[in-house]
């Protein structure tokens, strides 16, 4: 009985230590989705009429999912410590939900990714051609694209040369930018879902020996 106990006593502990980490991922997927969505790459389309909101809205749900995983990490505690067989259940079935969002959000991230570039290559090139049609009117898009990938033109920059960063040293093809982007960044939110998806499978398993164990031993500390 002293090691059925103490053995429970360590998985008790692990669930304990896994929410833990699980509430520290949750903060640390809140500070990526918010620094995608405001800083790096993408914080000067936010402005722009034509700014891909398909992208940030799925920024937002990593952000919104970053806050569901602190709040189960917080009641997850709650349940360790309370060895509360309703809160643990109910904890399970948050991990579950989870689970299945996040390796849905890893998924579309790696499989849609050509049709996030294609989207993205097909503003620029809206942008590009609304700017030779008219130049004097100038085009404020166009020179986020231009600021953001730090890119310049497509085959050529001469035509566009105004709208271009100063900073910028050679010439660079929006187009092969784009895709090489916007392809990096899809890739790290999908590995980044994906990891998740793992962590919360050891919650689950957690959560289950624990609440079984309650259940068959009121004993267990």
């Amino acid at each position: 009985m002293g090691r059925f106990r103490g053995g429970l006593r360590c998985i008790k502990y692990l669930l304990l230590g896994f929410n833990l980490l699980f509430w520290l991922a949750g903060s640390a997927v809140i500070a990526f989705g918010l620094w995608f969505r405001f800083g790096g790459t993408m914080k000067d389309f936010s402005s722009e009429d034509k700014s891909p909101e398909y992208f940030y809205m799925g920024l937002y749900v990593l952000v919104g999912a970053g806050a569901l995983m602190m709040a189960v990490g917080f009641f997850g505690c709650c349940g360790a410590m309370r060895e509360s067989q309703c809160v643990l259940g109910s904890f399970f079935t948050c991990l579950l939900v989870i689970f299945a969002a996040e390796v849905t959000t890893g998924v579309f991230a790696f499989i849609g990714k050509e049709v996030a570039v294609r989207h993205v290559q097909t503003m620029y090139e809206e942008a590009y051609n609304d700017y030779l049609r008219a130049r004097e009117k100038g085009n404020g898009t166009l020179i986020s694209f231009h600021s953001t990938f730090q890119c310049c033109g497509k085959e050529s920059s001469e035509q566009v040369q105004l709208t271009c960063p100063k900073e910028l040293l050679g010439h660079k093809n929006c187009i092969e930018e784009i895709e090489t982007i916007i392809s990096v960044k899809l890739q790290l939110i999908g590995i980044v879902g994906i990891g998740i998806a793992g962590l919360t499978i050891f919650g689950m398993i957690f959560s289950m020996v624990l609440c079984c164990a309650i259940r068959n031993s009121r004993d267990v500390i």
